[in-house]
């Protein structure tokens, strides 16, 4: 056999041909249509030569079998036939190799997803290795779509109804140990043998030596597949309200799919994939996706510039933040001394670390060496020894203009002169807080989003003065610990806080003219956010909301004005969760709302029975808005970076691919037209921004079409 393209062949003297996928020119393999068709080939000419008694199939990536489909093929997708068309040809494909003359096995070693997964299900046995990074998982539901190479009739009929819904409802990925427990992969081992086990296991399935145990779907979920099904759609409708429809499809498809044939259930598969893909919930994940891989490439800092490789990390304050960004730099191997005030605090900070890492280590997802490990990788001090070989120190004290300009310049004297200094801020502009610093050049802001270990953004703060160097760093730091990083450019609230005040703004103003606090908070779950905006003031607490407010109010005037019941509010004790006391009390079962806040309000108890599109017209206009104008200013550099921002550091509806998209989909004119009548009814806090008003009269769209 002749070499081709993405796959290396090798026929070792007991008839094993070894098949070496490693895509060109690409970090990962993905299945895409040239790869399918140079597949198809092979096949050709392996039911042809006899002298190939059974395969494996191996990638010759350093840390992944294959990644998934090549998703640039669902942009170019235009009907649901297509989609269909699409998922066929993968069909067909996959059961040349379930069907063919001799055994095939997958030797999974790193990332199996998606496609990569399906790939392995078709085969007759599969191996993993037992390093940490391999893992089995179909994410396409992250996609708006179902598995569309045979997944949900092929996963169910392997590990059952049951952890087969689990997997595809959710995209998680199972490591190795835990998919060889589910029925997942047959058998696991060391990495340097996983080639030499895999050949061995192909030559016993060919000779008949070895035969797989194939337990299928169990009696019992067979008996009560009803309950099985209606769980889970109940599970769905309440996580998405209803807003995706890929996971109800989904829960279909395996449902009557595993009820007839499999050949049957393809075709299921297949038009719901196609259905999906030509849909606007997918097409929006999908530009959510690709504007994840593109901030990974389009750097804040001219090319060339060094990043420093951060090794120590210093981290000042030890609350939920500044414990949480050390967590997350120990995680990945950097080693952080985390200074705070007393021992007191220091040891509820260490206790907050470790109880993240114990809780990893009971869902089996960590060792009790690791978290030893990395709980060895965290020391504590009440003074700023060991500051000095810090690379990057950040500062995660009270949201107070004084006290960060004091502990910054503590740090600058006790550090080197090229220890990159970062404020955890969330509003106070960068420049206010380094005015007076000796190394501003050296100093931006690096903003978080609590819980740390959950939040998967980071917003890079940085000013005139800032050096490239310095946002370099902080950029590699950031995508190091697992965060989508957006660079910004200085100014009250930045973006992510200045949008996200202008759209709780609006709600408190709807509480003072009458509004129910939990109307309001049902109105935005029902458009997609993922707590309501006075939930979320109590999550984060109505003194640090109003703090913001007031750095907002200072800068941006009318536009941002507090109603005068909030100062009630604050003054009669409600900071929210943490003192058990805000819009709502909490106790140990459940939350409720405290009817007793409205006698602070003008409209006292009476509540106005609003319409929940008005309310959302307000909030949701009042956030696009505010984002137009950011983009307007410059504090933005992309559309794409403020819709990344807004879905993974705000809850933006990620359904409608971020504010900007969004506004696409409604069109300028239509926005501004709103925008215009919401002025007239509600005031200036509505002015349309001006940029706006231009793409209107020109036409214009935030985003190009892909494609």
């Amino acid at each position: 056999m002749s070499e081709t393209g993405a796959f290396r062949r090798e026929r070792d003297e007991d008839g094993v041909l070894v098949l070496t996928l490693d895509v060109p020119g690409e970090k990962l393999n993905t299945l895409g249509k040239g790869l399918i068709a140079e597949l198809e080939g092979i096949l050709d000419e392996i039911e042809k030569d006899e002298r190939v008694r059974a395969v494996v199939v191996r990638s010759g990536k350093p840390e992944s079998f294959v990644a998934g489909a090549d998703i640039e093929d669902f942009t170019r997708l235009r009907s649901a036939e297509e989609g269909e068309a699409l998922s066929r040809t993968a069909h067909a494909i996959l059961g040349r190799i379930e069907g063919c003359r001799v055994p095939v096995v997958a030797a999974i070693h790193g990332v199996c997803l998606g496609g990569g997964t399906e790939l392995a299900l078709a085969c007759r046995y599969r191996l993993a290795s037992d390093d940490p990074k391999t893992g089995l998982g179909l994410p396409e539901v992250m996609l708006g779509l179902v598995p569309g190479a045979g997944g949900t009739q092929r996963l169910p009929r392997l590990v059952g109804l049951a952890t087969a819904l689990d997997l595809i409802l959710t995209g998680r990925t199972l490591k190795s140990p835990r998919a060889l427990k589910a029925g997942l992969v047959d058998e696991v081992c060391p990495a340097p043998i996983l080639l030499a086990v895999a050949k061995r296991a192909a030559a016993s399935l060919a000779e008949g030596r070895l035969v797989p145990k194939r337990s299928g779907i169990p009696l019992r979920e067979r008996l009560l597949r009803p309950l099985v099904f209606s769980k889970a759609k109940a599970s769905v409708l309440e996580k998405t309200g209803g807003h995706y429809p890929a996971p109800l499809a989904a829960v279909h498809v395996v449902k009557e799919g595993t009820a007839v044939s499999q050949a049957e259930g393809l075709k299921l598969e297949a038009r719901a994939f196609g259905r999906l893909a030509a849909g606007d919930v997918s097409r929006n994940l999908v530009s959510v996706f690709f504007a994840t891989q593109e901030i990974k490439k389009d750097a804040g800092y001219p090319a060339g510039t060094k990043a420093i490789e951060v090794q120590k990390l210093g981290v000042l304050g030890a609350g939920l933040m500044g414990a949480g960004i050390a967590g997350a730099a120990a995680d990945t191997g950097v080693l952080v001394r985390m200074k705070d005030a007393s021992n007191e605090a220091l040891g509820r900070g260490l206790g907050h670390v470790h109880g993240l890492w114990e809780e990893r280590r009971q869902r089996q997802r960590l060792t009790r060496l690791e978290v030893r490990e990395r709980m060895g990788r965290v020391s504590p001090t009440l003074d700023y020894s060991g500051f000095r070989r810090a690379d990057l120190v950040i500062e995660a004290v009270f949201e107070d203009l004084e006290l960060k300009r004091r502990v910054l310049a503590e740090a600058v004297a006790a550090t080197s002169e090229t220890c990159v200094l970062a404020s955890n801020t969330s509003s106070i502009p960068i420049g206010d807080i380094a005015r007076g610093c000796r190394r501003p050049s050296r100093v931006l802001g690096m903003h978080f989003f609590s819980p740390v270990h959950k939040m998967p953004l980071l917003e890079v703060v940085v000013t005139p003065e800032t050096e490239p160097a310095a946002i370099a760093t902080a950029e590699t730091f950031g995508r190091r610990i697992g965060k989508h990083v957006i660079v910004v450019r200085d100014g009250p609230g930045f973006y992510t806080s200045r949008a996200l005040a202008a759209y709780v703004n609006e709600a408190t103003w709807l509480l003072e003219e009458g509004a129910p606090i939990d109307g309001l908070d049902g109105a935005m779950t029902s458009f997609g956010f993922p707590v309501g905006p006075l939930t979320l003031l109590d999550e984060v607490g109505i003194d640090v909301g109003a703090k913001v407010a007031t750095v907002m109010h200072q800068h941006f005037g009318d536009r941002m004005s507090p109603p005068p019941s909030m100062e009630r509010v604050l003054a009669d004790g409600r900071r929210g969760r943490k003192a058990r006391k805000g819009f709502y009390t909490y106790d140990a079962k459940r939350k409720r709302v405290d009817a007793s806040v409205y006698g602070l309000l003008p409209a006292g108890a009476g509540r106005l029975a609003l319409d929940a599109r008005d309310v959302q017209e307000r909030l949701v206009f009042a956030f696009l808005n505010e984002s137009v104008l950011c983009l307007q200013e410059g504090v933005l550099r992309t559309p794409r970076d403020g819709d990344v921002g807004a879905i993974f550091g705000l809850g933006f509806p990620p359904f409608l691919g971020g504010p900007f998209r969004y506004l696409d989909r409604l069109g300028a004119t239509f926005a501004l037209e709103t925008m215009e009548k919401l002025r007239a009814r509600h005031g200036e806090r509505h002015r349309p921004a001006p940029l706006l008003v231009d793409m209107a009269r020109e036409g214009r769209t935030f985003h190009a079409p892909r494609d």
